[in-house]
């Protein structure tokens, strides 16, 4: 009996787990900075157009790199690479808690890029190596739905993180610099005064004269530059009145959406909360009627977040490490009866790894059309999907002023939807296989998902809810991820031993449009906000990808040259 329980083992599921676990890590990692970059751009005094270079900064790096570091874990070992990547890409993510300015960021953002960029390439030669030809396509859809994990998770628990790491206990003064536009925070106070609104009467009412002369002068010159000593005095003044004032009004705030933590002091009675609930309480008001014009306090958290994150990496390259190996018959608990079943099929060829790859098959990937067509798939691909993760958080504020734990859950639900694409994008893939034929497998999920996200957008510009515009939202994100294993998938049919190299070639394209595409979303949406100039756009994007699909044949396999191959025995170990 014990023979025969021996002879069963299920290791390679373990693997795809190990890989799934790494992706939502990812994804984690990557687009945190996303939620907390309005709390970045306040602290650090950055622009717009600076925080477009830092979101495509990464994708530069990430994208240039794909190629080097698939073709490192195709030479050198899974299991080594991957181990490596994700350690580095945790040390950049903490020391991005410890940037002070532009520069610091812009270098932690690219060595993020560059530690990331090999991530999928080696998953993606990880899953060739130990998932049968039948099962490609619903194994891709793991790995790849661990990042979707990652990115739907980012939004809620950098939230959770950020307001986390500022408990009510810990001081919620006004900092000097807090004030981001003086000229427009004083002119529209000295309007409510005028208008008799109660937070600024009582407020104004409190301030002694210098303040309010201060204030005065504030809204008379707007070159005035910030950082006063004026404005200094007015702000410790300020945050007096904040410690001790009850100045919530409810007619003032109808309509207005409060921070989640504001509406959650605003259900303790005033007589009842401590010195620091009701400081919270009174910078949480201010900062909903001056929104534009003031430092958040809760964007304070998003430091500690970042180490947090990196913290946890170290976590997961350990687990990595413990459960990889490179192949099936280097693991010492994959049976005779598991490795049959996951090289059955393959050419003798692709079962031999005891020798070393060559260089990069640079001419065997150019002399590729379809390898071409895929690419511009996936370039146009990104274009449209990276609003999702880069701009949609920013959307929901300016457009209907969701609160921050609203926004965060809005972003998730959607992202989250994208899960599903993905399973079932990789169950389609390959039940199409069995059904159809290897081609359409490949193309028929790729090409209709592109049109469907197309749709989605174009509904976004009508004048819909929020909760509409998330469905739609939800839809571009299931149609994205629907096509994702057809793709992995593709790659795997046509590299051979070269399936980090060749995928990563794809996700270079591919991630060249993440990063043309924050850029891009800046020049369209205008300084106004245009957002249904982005959408049109990402539209076309997706129409572009769909297209361009329709001619993908994943029997024009890699022809790799002898003088490209130059394999080398691999040494013991």
């Amino acid at each position: 009996m014990s023979s025969v329980e021996s002879s069963r083992s299920y290791v390679r599921y373990r693997v795809i787990f190990a890989c799934m676990l790494m992706a939502v890590l990812l994804y984690l990692d990557r687009f945190c900075i996303s939620f907390a970059e309005v709390f970045i751009k306040d602290e650090l005094g950055l622009t717009d157009h600076q925080i477009g270079i830092l979101l495509g900064s990464f994708f530069v790096s990430y994208a240039l790199c794909q190629v080097p570091s698939g073709w490192f874990s195709d030479r050198f070992g899974a299991r080594k690479m991957l181990t490596l990547y994700i350690l580095m890409w945790s040390l950049f993510t903490a020391l991005t808690g410890f940037a002070t300015g532009f520069i610091m960021l812009l270098i932690f953002r690219l060595g993020f890029g560059l530690s990331q960029a090999g991530a999928y390439p080696t998953s993606a030669n990880i899953v060739s190596k130990w998932m049968p030809l039948t099962e490609r396509g619903f194994a891709s859809s793991m790995v790849t739905v661990g990042g979707r994990i990652g990115g739907a998770l980012a939004p809620v628990l950098t939230a959770f993180l950020i307001i986390l790491f500022v408990p009510i206990s810990e001081s919620s003064d006004l900092k000097p610099g807090a004030l981001l536009q003086p000229h427009q925070l004083a002119s529209t106070f000295l309007k409510r005064v005028d208008e008799k609104q109660t937070f600024e009467s009582e407020v104004y009412a409190q301030l002694p004269p210098a303040d309010q002369e201060f204030l005065k002068s504030a809204a008379a010159d707007p070159e005035l530059p910030p950082g006063s000593a004026e404005e200094d005095k007015f702000i410790n003044d300020l945050n007096q009145i904040l410690q001790n004032a009850s100045l919530y009004n409810p007619q003032e705030y109808e309509g207005m959406k409060l921070n989640q933590q504001a509406e959650q002091l605003l259900t303790i009675n005033s007589a009842d909360m401590t010195p620091d609930e009701k400081s919270r309480l009174n910078r949480l008001l201010f900062e909903a009627r001056y929104y534009d014009d003031v430092r958040k306090v809760q964007g304070q958290g998003w430091r500690k977040m970042m180490m947090t994150y990196g913290v946890i990496g170290i976590f997961i390259a350990a687990i990595f490490w413990w459960i990889i190996r490179d192949y099936p018959r280097a693991h010492p608990s994959c049976s005779a009866q598991e490795l049959e079943l996951i090289e059955h099929g393959r050419l003798e060829e692709d079962k031999d790894h005891s020798k070393q790859i060559g260089g990069i098959p640079f001419k065997a990937i150019a002399m590729n059309k379809s390898l071409w067509l895929l690419s511009l798939s996936q370039f146009c691909t990104n274009v449209g999907w990276l609003f999702l993760v880069t701009w949609l958080p920013r959307y929901l504020d300016e457009t209907y002023r969701v609160p921050l734990e609203t926004r965060g859950k809005m972003v998730t639900f959607a992202l989250a939807v994208g899960w599903f694409g993905t399973l079932s994008g990789g169950k389609v893939t390959d039940w199409l296989m069995r059904r159809i034929s290897l081609r359409w497998s490949r193309v028929l999920p790729i090409a209709i998902s592109r049109f469907t996200a197309m749709a989605a957008y174009l509904v976004c510009m009508l004048d819909v809810s929020p909760w509409v515009a998330v469905i739609m939202f939800s839809i571009v994100a299931f149609s994205t991820d629907f096509g994702s294993p057809a793709m992995w998938a593709f790659n795997q049919d046509i590299a051979g031993k070269h399936v980090g190299s060749v995928l990563g070639w794809g996700n270079m394209w591919g991630n060249l449009g993440a990063a043309v595409a924050p850029v891009l979303m800046i020049a369209v949406i205008g300084i106004d906000h245009h957002w249904n100039n982005a959408f049109i756009t990402c539209a076309i994007a997706f129409l572009i990808a769909g297209v361009a699909s329709l001619w993908v044949d994943p029997a024009q396999t890699l022809v790799v040259e002898t003088s490209e191959e130059m394999e080398t025995e691999t040494p013991e170990s």
